[in-house]
């Protein structure tokens, strides 16, 4: 197994990696919408918390040597599944026409009071 990290992503805020990478399988660890320079959550505005987990996970695969087109599957936790609409949009533009596997979970509290969290298996 190998520790994949970006400096172009959060530093981990606990005893975890940014990803692991295992044979051709990478597991990044779920990126809430901090700001990679000063570890703050970057807006209350969903779209905007969303689009910063996704530059982060951007950040974290290319690191791997990977992009989007990589991911086979994408775990999203939702603090409000009124924002399901919302997400899918922004997903939609990192994604485009690829369309993994997904889970969304609704769920009570996010790390840094985060709205989104999400992690991504790809392959590489």
């Amino acid at each position: 197994m190998d520790v994949i990290a970006s400096p172009h992503a959060p530093q981990a805020i606990g005893p975890y990696s940014q990803a692991i990478r295992a044979g051709n399988l990478l597991f990044t660890s779920g990126q809430v919408a901090l700001d990679p320079a000063t570890g703050n959550l970057v807006d209350t505005d969903f779209a905007a918390q969303v689009r910063q987990v996704f530059e982060n996970l951007k950040n974290v695969l290319a690191a791997a040597g990977a992009t989007f087109a990589n991911v086979t599957k994408a775990t999203v936790f939702l603090r409000d599944m009124n924002d399901f609409q919302v997400l899918n949009t922004v997903y939609a533009e990192y994604f485009g026409a690829h369309k993994p596997a997904r889970t969304t979970v609704a769920v009570s509290g996010l790390p840094k009071g985060a709205s989104v969290e999400v992690d991504l298996v790809a392959v590489v």
